[in-house]
């Protein structure tokens, strides 16, 4: 899980202070830097991965998908590689309360320590890594790392060099994860699907194209077992989007085509403007030898393995996600509503469109009602507003001659008494 010293430091507003507690305390720094809203992106990444696991343990879907979470080198009480909370490890966690066994894999080019480190003495999850080794962060992977004590052989680590491609990454997965599935016999499987393993990344160093990035998806999603889809790396935006869209249709079983519609981002894909991307004529280091290599061995610490191991019975705890909606009517007025209730209250300014009566300037929001600002009037109710003014005019008219006349008759009363 994650230490509350690690959590509270995320939550402290005051940015002087901020910045020196976060990099003293919790490795944060260049790597991991401070930016507003910094706790509730973290929320948002691991309350979604959670809420997906919460998902597939109802049977309410087959497949889970949070693009904001995958972050996959946080570790228990402290930050690293752009990742503050590892929304993986709790996800596995939650999964964990209903199936025997969860098998990760991790597609980034980056070696997904984090998960790897949570679950290296259990035999309950397999993590499965292919990722560039070397000099090259985080640093670890080796693929004599196997896991200790009762996790001996159940962290799978695929070390791999420069440039990869699409068919020699193909050749080593696929009969990989097959071995792997046909040993450890998962009933839940996590998959981090970062995108910085495609051609052309900015940090990275691997030549695949998104169809063979895909093909991944496509391969796990093949053994029809609950599937928790996350996002993870990736550094040329404009491929992470076209990646995590085409992935995205692939869980759907959904044919989309190569030519991008119109929207307002669609000068960022130019100069083709298409879904997908092309390799790069960068050289691929990994042999075959090398791979057929490194395959085999796999293969040997797999047959290592006691078929499909099994867990005792036990309790299932709540999950972290309440079963029954949030309904106010029915919580004590005398009590403080809960966090996730008043969130549901939240609603985005955009979240409704203004309607034809609501004129040019549409509703007041929050910016304009800070500034001041009114909504423009429409004609009808400059009418209104007018024939109103008018009919004002006429009572003050008719109570000033009202008036006169009452002054009048009052002179006239007292000449007549005088007299």
């Amino acid at each position: 899980m994650i230490t509350d010293d690690f959590v509270e430091p995320l939550e402290i507003n005051k940015p002087e202070t901020k910045s020196i507690l976060l990099e003293t305390q919790i490795n944060v720094g260049e790597d991991c830097p401070v930016f507003d809203g910094l706790f509730e992106f973290c929320q948002l990444s691991a309350g979604g991965s959670a809420a997906g696991a919460v998902k597939l343990n109802r049977q309410q879907t087959d497949i889970a998908v949070n693009w904001a979470g995958g972050l996959h080198h946080a570790k228990k009480s402290e930050a690293s590689g752009f990742c503050y909370v590892n929304d993986i490890v709790l996800a596995i966690l939650e999964l964990l309360k209903y199936h025997q066994r969860v098998l990760y894999i991790d597609i980034d080019i980056h070696h997904g320590d984090g998960v790897e480190e949570a679950f290296y003495t259990t035999d309950r999850v397999m993590t499965v890594s292919f990722h560039k080794y070397g000099e090259y962060f985080p640093g670890t992977g080796d693929l004599r790392d196997i896991g200790a004590g009762k996790g001996k052989y159940y962290a799978v680590n695929f070390p791999l060099r420069d440039g990869i491609d699409d068919e020699s990454y193909e050749q080593i997965f696929k009969p990989v994860m097959s071995k792997v599935m046909e040993m450890y016999q998962p009933s839940a499987v996590v998959l981090q699907c970062g995108s910085d393993s495609l051609s052309g990344d900015r940090l990275g160093c691997f030549n695949l194209t998104i169809r063979g990035h895909a093909k991944c998806v496509e391969y796990i999603k093949s053994f029809n077992l609950p599937l928790l889809m996350l996002g993870g790396g990736g550094y040329t935006i404009r491929n992470v989007a076209r990646c995590w869209t085409y992935e995205t249709a692939v869980a759907l079983d959904t044919e989309i085509p190569d030519e991008l519609p119109y929207n307002d981002y669609f000068e960022y894909f130019g100069p083709d403007f298409k879904l997908h991307i092309s390799p790069s004529n960068m050289t691929n280091q990994n042999t075959q030898e090398y791979l057929d290599k490194i395959k085999q061995r796999l293969f040997e610490n797999l047959r290592m393995l006691p078929h499909a191991p099994g867990v005792q019975m036990q309790a299932i705890p709540e999950d972290a996600v309440p079963d029954d909606p949030v309904d106010e009517d029915k919580e004590d007025p005398d009590k403080r509503l809960s966090i996730r209730a008043t969130d549901k209250r939240i609603v985005c300014e955009e979240e409704f469109s203004d309607s034809e009566d609501e004129g040019e300037g549409g509703r007041r929001n929050v910016a304009s009602h800070k500034k001041g600002g009114k909504r423009p009037r429409l004609e009808e109710e400059k009418k209104e507003g007018e024939e109103k003014k008018a009919d004002v005019k006429e009572e003050e008219k008719t109570k000033d001659s009202n008036s006169e006349k009452t002054d009048s008759k009052s002179v006239k009363t007292e000449q007549s008494s005088s007299a």
